[in-house]
């Protein structure tokens, strides 16, 4: 019986893994060079033969993500709802007089400086984001050559984290100075939607905050970089939705009370 003569695939092998940024363990890093937009498909490959790759992690915890907000949205467009009711609420005096009981609150000069304070944050956590998807890092990252996105994104991170309890620090002056006014939650409705829309709205940067933390452990603890993309990118979306928010419920207490 004739020998069965197997040609060397050796350097084919090694030639087409060097094409493909292969390393040899049957993985190719997470980048795709067809994809952009600051982690929007960025630096995320799509798996073969219907395999859920990096992408689709990303892309089903941004829906969670969505959703979860979408509901609060639904909660503070109530309770803006109200607030505009009971503005132009009424009623009619033993004189048969229409009074109207809404007295505007002054709004506490701090909170101009907080919201550029928010808007800064903001600023800081999209750098964040947008370094934890530079494609030369992830390559870096993924061939073991040390943890260039780590140190790029963790300054910002940290800085988001300060300029954030620097926030909430204004919101609690602000209500401070209110009290020393003698102005509380039950002084009039205005007083009354004033706290309740400050203090929902600082109740949520401060789950912001928390999350911003889990991301900033994760950088160091975790060990899988899509993970790290992971949190990082969901705090990001998180803070910039609380970071609208604001400035929308800012608008609202300044201009239409």
């Amino acid at each position: 019986m004739p020998a069965t003569i197997t040609p060397n695939k050796t350097e084919q092998d090694r030639k087409r893994r060097v094409e493909d940024h292969d390393n040899g363990s049957g993985r190719r890093p997470p980048t795709d060079k067809r994809t952009g937009g600051g982690g929007d498909n960025d630096n995320w490959n799509d798996r073969p033969n219907g395999r859920r790759g990096p992408y689709e992690r990303l892309h089903r915890y941004r829906m969670g993500l969505f959703f979860a907000l979408a509901s609060d949205l639904m909660f503070f467009v109530a309770i803006v709802s109200t607030f505009f009711v009971n503005q132009s609420t009424g009623h009619f005096d033993a004189y048969n007089h229409y009074v109207n009981e809404w007295l505007p609150t002054t709004i506490p000069p701090i909170l101009w400086l907080n919201t550029a304070v928010l808007l800064l944050s903001s600023a800081a956590i999209e750098f964040a984001r947008r370094n934890m998807f530079r494609e030369t890092d992830v390559m870096d990252e993924w061939l073991g050559l040390g943890k260039p996105i780590t140190r790029r994104a963790l300054p910002w991170l940290a800085a988001t984290i300060a300029l954030g309890i620097l926030f909430l620090t204004g919101q609690w002056i602000a209500w401070r100075q209110l009290a020393l006014q003698h102005i509380f939650f039950k002084t009039n409705q205005s007083s009354h939607f004033f706290y309740l829309i400050t203090g929902v709205h600082a109740v949520h940067l401060f789950l912001g905050i928390a999350g911003l933390l889990t991301a900033f452990t994760g950088l160091y603890v975790s060990r899988q970089l899509e993970t790290r993309q992971i949190l990082v990118d969901g705090a990001a979306w998180y803070w910039h939705t609380m970071g609208l928010l604001w400035l929308f419920l800012f608008t609202l207490l300044v201009f239409f009370q």
